[in-house]
């Protein structure tokens, strides 16, 4: 059996109004999503009640919290729905089943994992390495349909700067052009 043919047999389609929570940090949640169409918003709530936004995830993207589905601890981050979104949930341990009895399930779990992985990776070595000028600079460039998609407060929270920060650097380089 294919992946794709595995995830419709096994998962269940949900819908997410917007503004609907997939899942909430602190809560347990074992599911592993599949975003079929929509955008959806990983984000933290800090000590001091501030929100840091983890990631933004697109149609055709997978998201779960690891720590939650693999561990059975409490989810790490909250998903909240930007736009009503369609998602198949399945169960992360039946996935998991299915890679004990299926070489190709196993390969596409791996290939899955990786690319969050490489997603990661990246998302760190932006946040830890580049200016926040060139961080929106790259975003506006690879992600053009979120900077229409999200408010201005979720793009400075996702860049890690305040909305005043994120405006300068908007009207510098309106300037510049």
């Amino acid at each position: 059996m294919n992946f794709d043919s595995f995830i419709q047999e096994n998962g269940k389609q949900v819908i997410f109004k917007k503004h609907e929570h997939v899942f909430m940090q602190g809560e347990s949640n074992d599911n592993f999503y599949f975003l079929r169409s929509g955008l959806l918003k990983a984000y933290y709530v800090l000590e001091d009640g501030r929100e840091s936004v983890k990631s933004f995830i697109l149609s055709g993207n997978t998201i779960t919290s690891l720590t939650a589905a693999y561990t059975k601890e409490q989810c790490s981050f909250s998903l909240v729905a930007l736009q009503e979104s369609q998602l198949i949930e399945i169960p992360f341990d039946c996935i998991e089943e299915a890679t004990r009895r299926s070489h190709d399930m196993a390969r596409k779990v791996i290939e899955i994992l990786l690319s969050l992985s490489m997603k990661k990776e990246r998302r760190e070595y932006e946040l830890l390495s580049l200016p926040a000028e060139e961080r929106y600079r790259q975003l506006c460039e690879t992600s053009p349909q979120l900077i229409e998609a999200v408010t201005q407060n979720d793009i400075a929270r996702y860049l890690g700067i305040t909305p005043v920060a994120l405006s300068r650097i908007k009207k510098r380089l309106l300037n510049m052009n």
